[in-house]
C-alpha cells in the first residue's frame, strides 16, 4: 500500500493566503548584494514584521504539507530556494523529515513541480564530531549554505530543532573551515544566505526569549510561522491587563481553528472514557501541597504528609501500589515519571495494576469495535477498502514493558493475555460466518492470534528513547515499523500476501509530539502525563483522517471516524475541559451581555459565504433591526435579560444564539464532536419514525436496487481517441524521467581570482522506474481503460518515440497519464451515459437490503453535524427535537418550516441513504425527500440543496442525481437542485394544491 496524498480545500485556502499576504520581491533595491548567488533574492519589507506571516492550523490538518509546498510555491513563483525549518525538539524534527523525504509526498508535489527537488539537510547533535582533531563542518551544512541560485531546479532546505540552534557547535565560531570564503560561523554563515525561515510550533519560539533570539541572529528576511498554538503577550497591570496571542501582524493572516476543524469534519471527533470506580476510593485524593528537590509535601482533609527522595508512596497510603517512589530534581517526578505540580490530586487506587488492567481491557474493547467496523465497512457497499485500525498506549515505565531479567514486564504479560482472551472470543463469534469479509476477517483475526503466541510476536511493539541504538534485533525491528514504516503499519498484507498483524504500540510519552500515523483509532493513556501540555495536543496523535487500504484517505463525509481516548478516573474531566480549551480557539470574544461588532461580523460573514451578493452593510442593519423588533436587544445594544422566543423564556444572549446558529457553528465544537462516554453515550445515534419511513418502502425498494453506469455508445471510442492521443504527447510533458539533479562544484582561478565553477548533471542509472508490469496493471487499475489498448499504446511510444528506454516507465509518467485522461474523459463525457439497474439490492446508512427494512437508528452525525431544538411534528422521519443538520442556511430553514396537510412525511436524507453512482466513481445522495399525497397517486419530492455560489462540481452533482431519477418518474419521483428554503417550500406546496402537473416541473 502507498499513501497518496491529495490535495484539499483548507490546505489550498492556506497556501492562497500566504501568496496574498507575500509582498514579493523587492525588484528596486540598490544593494549591490541583490544577485549573490549563494543567498536568495531581496524580500520587499525584509526583517520587518509586516514582512512575516502566521499561519494557524490545528493538529491534525496538514500544516506539514502546507509549509513544504509553500517552499515549493514560493521557489517557483520568485526564486527563493534557501528555507530554514525550525522546529522544537528532535521527534518534530523526525517526523518532519519523514514527511519531506518520504517517496509519497516526493511524487505528490512533483505533479505540480516538474524536475524540482527539495534537497533537506539535517543538523543532528552528532554531525559535528569528527575523528580527527580539525574542527570541520557537516556536509549537510556546507550544501545548503553553498548551494546556489544557478540550479534553478533544487531547493535548499536546512532542518534543525531549537535545542541544536542554541547549541555550542552552531553558534562558535573557531572552526578549521570557511564557508562561503572566510565565515567561520555556522550562524552567521547560514544569515549570509538570506534564508526564509519556517517555524513548526511557534508558541514554543516566544519572542524575547533565547531559541527566538538565535533564529534572528540567522538574520532571516521572512518568517513565516505554523502551528494551532502562539506565544502570548500580556500587556497593562491589574484590571488592564490583557493577554492575546502574539501575533506579527495582529491576526494570523490563515485561521484554522480548533472550532472549525472539528465541526468541517478536517479531524476525527472524539469519545472519552474511563473506567469506574468505587466512591471511596475516588474520594481517597490526596493534593500536592509543595514539591522540592528532595522533599514532597501531599496533604489529606488538613493533614500532612511528607516524603522525601526515594521513600515510597504506600508508605502513605497502601493504595499506592506499583513501587512508586519520589525522585525530586529539578522536574519534581515520581519514579514512574509523573511529573508534579502544586495543587495536583493524585488518586491512590489509580496507581493499582488491576485499574491499569481495567483501561486496557476496556481500550482492547474500543479497539475491536473500531477494528471491525473499518475492517467490514458494511455501510460503505460492496467491497469497499478496508481501514487498518491502530491504537496506541502511552505507559508510565519501560520496565513494565520489557523486564531485562524476563525479557515481557508484567503490563505486556497482562496485554497479551487480555488480547488473547478477546481475539478468541472474536474467532469464536465468526466462526460460523458464510460471508466473504467476514471469513477474511476471521482469517486476520486467527494470524494475529497465531503470531501474539510466537516465539517473535508481531502484533505489538513499544518505542522508547531508551530504544534509541539498541543492539537487540527485535525491538530495532519495532522501531523500525513505527518510526520509518508508516506504510506497512497501514497494511494488512505484505507482497507475499501475509497478514501484517501489528497494530497495538507502546511509548513513555516518546510518540506524543513528531509521530503521526493517520490511522490510530484508539489512544490510551495508563497514567496522568501530569504536565501542563493543551488538551487538544494530547489527542493529537490520533486525529488525522484515516486512510484506507488503497492509501485514499478518508473523509468524516465518506467515512465518519471517532477517536477513542481511555484515561484513569484521576482526569475524568478530560472531556469538559477539552470542549472548553477547543470553544476558547475562536476569533472573537462572545459577549453575553451585549451584542459586540465582532457577533454582528461573524453571522454576517457566514451569510455573505451562503449568498455572496448580499450587501454587508444591509446585513447588519437587518440583523439588528430583526433583534430589536423582537425585543431581544434595547437601543444600546444590550441584550434582555428575559425573552419570549418561540414560545420559550430565555436571556436575549440565548435567543440571539437561536435566531443566528451560524455564530455557533463558528465559536462552539458541535454536540458529539466531543463525548464524555459516561454522560452521552445516548446522544451517538437519532431513532427513525418507522412508521414514516414505511410509507416509503415501496419506493425504497426500488432505490435499493443497485445499478451501474452505462455510457452512451461512442464513449468507448472517445475514450480510446482521447488516450491515444495524450500517448502521442505533443507537448513532450507527459513521459518523463523521474531524476535528480547532480551539482558539481570545483575550485579555479580565473584572471587571478579563485571562483567556484558549478556545473549541472544528471543522475545516470539513478533514474526511479517501475517494473513494466506494475506500471501497466496500475494504469489500468486508475483509467478502466482496456489492458490491450494500453499494451499497444505503450508499444508504439517505446519503440517510435522514446527508443525503448525504460527509464520513462516511473511513477512520474504514470501519474502524468492517468491524470491528463481524466481531466479529459470528464470534460468530453460527464453526461453521455445512463443507469441500468442490477439484480440485486444493497444496504445502505438507513436500509438493511437483507431484512427488507429501515433500520431502527442511524449515527447523530450521520444524519447532521449540528443540532437544534424544535417543535414536535410527527410527519418528520426522525425523533424530534432536536433537529440534526449540516448548514443553517438552507438546511436548517427547510426543516423549521411548516407544510401543508398533504406533506404527509418530510425530512433530511443521511449521508449515504440511497448511494447514486457516480461515473467519475463514489456516490452521492441528495439532501432531503417530501412524501406529497395526490387523487392519482403520491409524488416523493426530492431535493438537493447548495448555497446561490455553486461550486463548479455542484452542476455536476445535480446531473448525476437528474439521470438517476429521472427513470423513476413513472413511480412519482420528481428531482430540484434548491438554493432556498423559500425555493422548496412553494415548489412541494404548489404540488400539494395541484398547481403544477408533474409534466411542468423543471429539473
Amino acid at each position: 500500500m502507498k499513501i497518496k496524498l491529495e490535495t484539499l480545500h483548507h490546505q489550498t485556502e492556506a497556501l492562497a493566503a500566504i501568496d496574498q499576504a507575500f509582498l514579493g520581491l523587492d525588484t528596486t533595491t540598490n544593494d549591490p548584494d541583490a544577485k549573490y548567488i549563494y543567498a536568495n533574492p531581496l524580500v520587499k519589507y525584509r526583517y520587518q514584521d509586516k514582512a512575516n506571516i502566521d499561519i494557524k492550523m490545528e493538529t491534525g490538518t496538514g500544516k506539514t504539507y502546507v509549509y513544504t509546498r509553500l517552499m515549493y510555491e514560493l521557489h517557483q513563483k520568485y526564486g527563493l530556494f534557501k528555507f530554514v525549518i525550525a522546529v522544537p525538539s528532535p521527534s518534530i524534527k523526525e517526523g518532519t523529515k519523514s514527511f519531506i523525504t518520504s517517496d509519497y509526498a516526493r511524487q505528490h508535489f512533483s505533479q505540480f513541480y516538474e524536475n524540482t527537488q527539495v534537497q533537506l539537510n539535517v543538523i543532528n547533535a552528532g554531525d559535528f564530531n569528527s575523528r580527527s582533531k580539525r574542527r570541520n563542518f557537516p556536509a549537510q551544512l556546507l550544501d545548503f549554505v553553498e548551494g546556489t541560485r544557478q540550479n534553478a531546479n533544487q531547493i535548499q532546505v536546512l532542518l534543525i530543532n531549537a535545542g541544536m540552534l542554541n547549541s555550542k557547535s552552531m553558534n562558535r565560531d573557531d572552526y578549521d573551515q570557511t564557508l562561503l570564503g572566510g565565515e567561520t560561523s555556522p550562524l552567521k554563515a547560514i544569515a549570509a544566505t538570506r534564508p526564509i525561515v519556517i517555524i513548526d510550533e511557534p508558541h514554543r519560539f516566544p519572542r524575547g526569549k533565547k531559541f527566538y533570539t538565535k533564529i534572528e541572529e540567522l538574520h532571516p528576511q521572512l518568517i513565516v510561522r505554523f502551528g494551532a498554538t502562539f506565544p502570548e503577550v500580556t500587556t497593562g497591570r491589574g484590571k488592564n491587563k490583557v493577554t492575546k496571542p502574539d501575533y506579527y501582524r495582529g491576526h494570523p493572516q490563515f485561521n484554522l481553528n480548533a472550532v472549525d476543524s472539528f465541526n468541517q469534519g478536517l479531524v476525527k471527533a472524539i469519545d472519552i472514557d474511563y473506567p469506574d470506580m468505587a466512591e471511596a476510593d475516588a474520594n481517597n485524593r490526596y493534593r500536592v501541597k509543595a514539591t522540592k528537590a528532595k522533599e514532597l509535601i501531599l496533604t489529606k482533609r488538613g493533614r500532612e504528609y511528607t516524603v522525601s527522595v526515594g521513600e515510597n508512596l504506600a508508605d502513605i497510603d497502601p493504595d499506592f501500589a506499583g513501587n512508586v517512589t519520589y525522585a525530586g530534581g529539578t522536574n519534581r517526578e515520581l519514579s514512574n515519571g509523573l511529573a508534579l505540580a502544586k495543587d495536583m490530586e493524585l488518586i491512590p487506587g489509580t496507581f493499582a495494576e488491576s485499574y491499569q488492567d481495567q483501561i486496557i481491557s476496556q481500550a482492547l474493547d474500543r479497539h475491536f469495535e473500531a477494528e471491525q467496523r473499518n475492517f467490514l465497512r458494511a455501510e460503505a457497499g460492496i467491497n469497499a477498502p478496508k481501514i487498518k485500525t491502530l491504537s496506541l498506549f502511552f505507559i508510565d515505565s519501560i520496565s513494565s514493558f520489557r523486564s531485562a531479567e524476563q525479557g515481557k514486564g508484567w503490563l505486556a504479560q497482562h496485554f497479551e493475555e487480555l488480547l488473547a482472551q478477546k481475539l478468541q472470543t472474536l474467532i469464536e463469534h465468526y466462526e460460523l460466518t458464510m460471508n466473504p469479509r467476514e471469513e477474511e476477517y476471521r482469517g486476520f483475526l486467527q494470524a494475529t492470534l497465531a503470531s501474539l503466541r510466537s516465539d517473535h510476536q508481531d502484533v505489538y511493539a513499544g518505542y522508547f528513547s531508551e530504544d534509541r541504538g539498541s543492539s537487540d534485533d527485535d525491538i530495532q525491528a519495532e522501531v523500525e515499523d513505527i518510526l520509518q514504516n508508516k506504510e506497512k503499519l497501514l497494511s494488512f498484507k505484505d507482497a507475499n500476501g501475509n497478514w501484517l498483524t501489528r497494530r497495538f504500540l507502546f511509548s513513555k510519552w516518546t510518540l506524543r509530539e513528531g509521530w503521526d500515523n493517520p490511522n490510530v483509532f484508539v489512544i490510551a493513556k495508563l497514567r496522568t502525563s501530569g504536565s501542563e501540555i493543551s488538551k487538544i495536543q494530547e489527542v493529537g496523535r490520533g486525529l488525522r483522517l484515516p486512510v484506507d487500504e488503497t492509501g485514499h484517505r478518508v473523509t468524516q463525509d465518506e467515512w465518519p471516524s471517532r477517536l477513542s481516548f481511555l484515561i484513569g478516573y484521576d482526569e475524568h474531566d478530560f472531556a469538559e475541559k477539552l470542549v472548553g480549551e477547543i470553544n476558547s480557539d475562536i476569533p472573537v470574544s462572545l459577549d453575553h451581555t451585549q451584542l459586540t461588532d465582532e457577533m454582528v461580523r461573524l453571522v454576517v460573514k457566514a451569510k455573505k459565504a451562503a449568498n455572496p451578493d448580499e450587501d454587508e452593510s444591509a446585513l447588519t442593519e437587518k440583523i439588528i433591526e430583526e433583534l430589536g423588533d423582537r425585543g431581544i436587544i434595547n437601543f444600546f445594544h444590550k441584550f434582555k435579560t428575559k425573552v419570549n422566543f418561540e414560545g420559550q423564556e430565555m436571556s436575549g444572549y440565548e435567543a440571539f444564539m437561536r435566531m443566528y446558529p451560524e455564530l455557533a457553528h463558528q465559536t462552539q465544537v458541535a454536540q458529539d464532536k466531543v463525548r464524555n462516554m459516561k454522560h452521552n453515550r445516548a446522544q451517538t445515534t437519532v431513532k427513525l419514525q418507522k412508521s414514516n419511513w414505511n410509507q416509503l418502502k415501496d419506493l425504497w425498494l426500488q432505490l435499493a436496487q443497485r445499478q451501474m453506469v452505462k455510457f452512451d455508445d461512442g464513449v468507448n471510442q472517445s475514450s480510446a481517441t482521447i488516450v491515444s492521443d495524450i500517448f502521442k504527447d505533443q507537448d513532450q510533458c507527459i513521459f518523463v524521467k523521474d531524476v535528480k539533479q547532480n551539482i558539481h562544484q570545483e575550485l579555479a582561478t580565473a584572471d587571478g581570482k579563485a571562483v567556484l565553477r558549478e556545473t549541472q548533471q544528471d543522475y545516470h542509472g539513478k533514474y526511479r522506474t517501475m517494473k513494466y508490469g506494475a506500471f501497466l496493471k496500475q494504469l489500468v487499475l486508475q483509467t478502466d481503460l482496456p489492458p490491450a489498448l494500453l499494451n499497444e499504446l505503450m508499444i508504439t511510444a517505446m519503440r517510435d518515440r522514446l527508443g525503448n528506454d525504460t527509464d520513462y516507465i516511473n511513477e512520474k509518467t504514470l501519474g502524468n497519464i492517468v491524470r491528463e485522461f481524466n481531466k479529459r474523459f470528464k470534460e468530453n463525457v460527464w453526461q453521455r451515459y445512463s443507469y441500468v439497474p442490477l439484480q440485486f439490492s444493497a444496504s445502505t446508512s438507513i436500509y438493511d437490503a437483507q431484512k427488507q427494512e429501515f433500520v431502527d437508528e442511524l449515527p447523530a452525525n450521520v444524519l447532521g453535524v449540528y443540532a437544534a431544538e424544535a417543535t414536535k411534528d410527527d410527519r418528520y422521519l426522525y425523533d424530534r427535537p432536536p433537529l440534526r443538520y449540516d448548514s443553517s442556511d438552507p438546511e436548517l430553514k427547510i426543516l423549521k418550516r411548516t407544510y401543508g396537510d398533504k406533506i404527509t412525511v418530510f425530512g433530511k436524507l443521511p449521508k449515504r441513504a440511497i448511494k447514486i453512482p457516480r461515473f467519475d466513481r463514489g456516490t452521492t445522495t441528495p439532501d432531503f425527500i417530501f412524501k406529497v399525497e395526490r387523487e392519482d397517486h403520491p409524488v416523493y419530492v426530492i431535493i438537493e440543496t447548495k448555497a446561490e455560489n455553486m461550486r463548479l462540481g455542484d452542476e455536476e452533482i445535480r446531473v448525476i442525481q437528474k439521470k438517476y431519477f429521472d427513470q423513476l418518474q413513472a413511480s412519482g419521483v420528481y428531482y430540484r437542485m434548491a438554493t432556498s428554503e423559500d425555493e422548496v417550500h412553494t415548489l412541494v406546496n404548489k404540488i400539494a394544491r395541484g398547481e403544477i402537473e408533474p409534466d411542468d416541473i423543471t429539473h
